[in-house]
């Protein structure tokens, strides 16, 4: 089996010791990196399962790492760590595109569940796509799942990771209804309970891009009282 890579973009060196420590003991390649425009270049020009990444930085702080590597089209899992605990600063990270989020001090335990179940879902991500059909067309609305891209009427649509990841998941599934909650656990990876208005958010930016009506939706219908799902009838 191929030997998992972890980049660590973290300046404080007692925690990216100890990180490095730790995943180095479930057999993971670690690289360190502690300014954050060096972790962007490191980032941007190798391949790494996964990128742990400090918020806090020197010189370009994780929130624009991510903005910018999700821009490029790199979608390596990230998962963020910060001292800030504010929802806003949770809302933020989740919405540039990071996989998951931690807040310090955090517990050792935690954060390596969190690391597991990251890559336990790309392992299963890796595996069912490639086994499914690279492509889906509904109408004017086609999806390429490999490449990451959406056109609708041929024109390419910049979606970010996760409104990328809602319409695939959806889209595979017509008709069924999903609740948030199961959004937040399906795309999120776990249940962020409370966080309900980050999927709203979501699909409303989602539709703004892909429906001509964005009040009218063709697409990404609402089942009322339950969540929302994708149009069956097309």
């Amino acid at each position: 089996m191929k030997m998992k890579k972890v980049l660590v973009v973290e300046d404080d060196p007692n925690i990216s010791h100890l990180i490095q420590i730790h995943l180095n003991d479930l057999g993971y390649q670690i690289q360190v990196c502690n300014h954050g425009r060096e972790g962007f270049e490191i980032a941007n020009s190798n391949p790494f399962d996964l990128i742990i990444l400090d918020i806090m930085l020197p010189e370009m702080d994780g929130i624009a790492i991510c903005q910018k590597l999700r821009a490029l089209d790199n979608f390596t899992p990230i998962l963020m760590i910060t001292a800030k605990s504010e929802e806003i600063d949770k809302v933020i990270g989740l919405e540039s595109g990071a996989d998951d989020y931690i807040t310090k001090p955090f517990k050792i335990r935690e954060f390596i569940a969190r690391v597991k179940a990251i890559m336990r879902r790309q392992d299963q991500f890796n595996m069912v796509a490639s086994k499914e059909a690279d492509q889906l067309q509904f109408n004017s609305l086609e999806i390429d799942e490999k490449k990451r891209k959406v056109l609708l009427d041929e024109k390419r649509m910049d979606l970010t990771p996760k409104e990328f990841d809602l319409l695939v998941l959806m889209a595979k599934n017509p008709g069924r209804s999903y609740s948030r909650g199961e959004l937040l656990e399906l795309i999120w990876g776990y249940d962020f309970s409370g966080y309900e208005h980050t999927v709203n958010a979501h699909i409303n930016r989602l539709r703004a891009k892909i429906e001509k009506d964005p009040n009218n939706p063709n697409f990404i219908l609402t089942t009322w009282g339950v969540g929302y799902r994708f149009n069956d009838e097309l």
